[in-house]
């Protein structure tokens, strides 16, 4: 059996621990701090850190990596197209990986950065996506080495995913992305119960992660480039017609920028 829960890193930072409550083994997802990962070690002896998972080179991701490594001789798996430290296995597009008795998937999902990959477990009963900063709780990654139209793609690929997919991103940006999507549709009644329900976990300092695919297609504006209200506000923002879906999409992204 696995359990998932994440150790908080920097300011808002999710490190992602995956423990196997038979084997007495864990994995984590982009540590960059290493503190919290030693620090949990530590109060858990009966574990071993086996397996260590990076989605991109950012260094709030990857900046704990080496440590860990050193330590506990970890096996790291990284996106091949970007230099991730004390890398092992370099992983492409539909590479297939076990962890933990995990059976994941490898998307690549540029735009972020050119590199970045996800994580998917297919499990009929509880699929699992480890989205970095790709896909957020109710938004979505800057763009700092791709174009809208890779990150649109990207976006509309984990969108594909089953509805009951736990999504299991990085950060905790929810709040702040749920205003702006209210900005974006302030009629969607979706949005405004996530934003209560949001704003009173927050208000307790308790997560709002994971999230679930199906509640981001009724309230991350980013993966409803496609609903015509939206694309209203996005050509309101920008001043023209925005015709196709990645433009839609690139409009919404310079305003959340300016948020």
């Amino acid at each position: 059996m696995i359990q998932i829960h994440a150790l908080p890193a920097f300011s808002d930072n999710y490190i992602w621990l995956l423990q196997d409550l038979s084997t007495r083994r864990c994995a984590v997802v982009d540590p960059g701090d290493a503190a919290p990962v030693l620090g949990w070690l530590q109060a858990n002896p009966d574990y071993q850190l086996s397996d260590i998972l990076i989605t991109h080179h950012h260094n709030d991701h990857v900046g704990g990596v080496a440590a860990i490594k050193a330590i506990t001789d970890a096996r790291v798996y990284g996106p091949a197209g970007e230099t991730i430290p004390a890398r092992d296995v370099a992983l492409h597009d539909n590479d297939r990986i076990e962890v933990l008795g995990l059976a994941l998937q490898v998307i690549l999902v540029p735009g972020h950065t050119a590199g970045h990959i996800a994580f998917y477990h297919e499990g009929p009963e509880k699929p699992l996506l480890f989205s970095g900063d790709t896909l957020f709780a109710a938004g979505c990654g800057r763009l700092f080495e791709g174009t809208p139209e890779q990150m649109h793609t990207s976006l509309s690929r984990l969108a594909a995913l089953p509805d009951h997919t736990a999504i299991y991103c990085a950060h905790e940006y929810t709040l702040s992305n749920l205003r702006f999507a209210q900005a974006v549709e302030p009629d969607n009644a979706d949005i405004t119960q996530r934003l209560a329900q949001v704003s009173q976990l927050r208000s307790m300092d308790r997560i709002s992660l994971p999230s679930q695919l199906g509640l981001e297609r009724l309230t991350n504006p980013f993966i409803r480039v496609h609903v015509t209200s939206v694309k209203e506000k996005a050509d309101e923002w920008n001043g023209r017609d925005n015709a196709s879906p990645s433009e839609v999409f690139a409009s919404l992204r310079d305003w959340k920028n300016k948020f």
